[in-house]
């Protein structure tokens, strides 16, 4: 499985309709900021930052001859656990991952659709850019604070393939806030199979969000587009 082809649809799908704006503005790129995830959280729910990687967005506009390419650069920063799952093992079969998108203004508003979405509306986007995941069913809504913003977490379950095996599987998807230039969403996956322990680490992985990576995760989780193409993550 490519994890970019499920989360990346956030980044790629949503942002490929502000792309028309930033041309007309003469704003040619816009970069987000990778976040992070307090490392001592990492360490205590038995996650590791696997990897960060640049999820660009390019399009053409214009008419009549005329015409420019326009990119947003937006960051996944990804972490992974490794947890028993019947009848395959131990697996890389939970992940939490942070989408960095960058704030975009045009005449005093934000165009950047990701900051309107919905918890229904970026999870339908991981559904219609992944073939083996499906069958997602929203379970429940509740208020976290993300940055200390107080923003809506969702749980759906969905069913998933991994390493040939059906799994049903929990997401959680929080609605995005604001850093200071971006726009930040978190999304965590694990096997129903071990609901009772992950289910309560994903939510201390979300309250434990950074904006920004610290100097020792930044120097070890850096990843371009073409790394990582293996299937080696219930996303990945």
């Amino acid at each position: 499985m490519q994890r970019r082809n499920v989360l990346a649809g956030i980044g790629t799908a949503a942002l490929a309709s502000i792309a028309g704006c930033l041309g007309t503005v003469g704003l040619d790129e816009h970069e987000a900021s990778p976040a992070g995830v307090d490392s001592d959280v990492r360490s205590e729910t038995g996650y590791e930052l696997v990897g960060v990687e640049e999820v660009g967005v390019e399009e053409t506009v214009g008419a009549a001859g005329l015409s420019e390419t326009v990119v947003v650069r937006n960051y996944l920063t990804e972490c992974e656990k490794a947890v028993g799952v019947e009848p395959i093992g131990e697996q890389r079969a939970a992940v939490f991952t942070v989408l960095s998108t960058p704030q975009v203004g045009v005449a005093g508003w934000n165009v950047n659709p990701v900051e309107e979405m919905s918890t229904a509306e970026l999870v339908s986007l991981v559904e219609d850019n992944y073939d083996d995941i499906d069958n997602i069913s929203h379970e429940d809504d509740d208020e976290f604070s993300v940055l200390g913003q107080t923003t809506t977490h969702a749980t759906f379950t969905a069913d998933a393939v991994f390493d040939g095996v059906d799994l049903e599987v929990n997401l959680h998807v929080t609605e995005a806030v604001e850093t200071d230039d971006d726009l930040l969403v978190t999304i965590g996956v694990y096997p129903r199979e071990v609901e009772l322990e992950e289910e309560e680490n994903v939510r201390e992985l979300i309250a434990a969000v950074t904006e920004t990576l610290d100097d020792e995760d930044a120097d070890e989780g850096t990843d371009d587009e073409g790394a990582d193409d293996e299937d080696d993550g219930l996303l990945g």
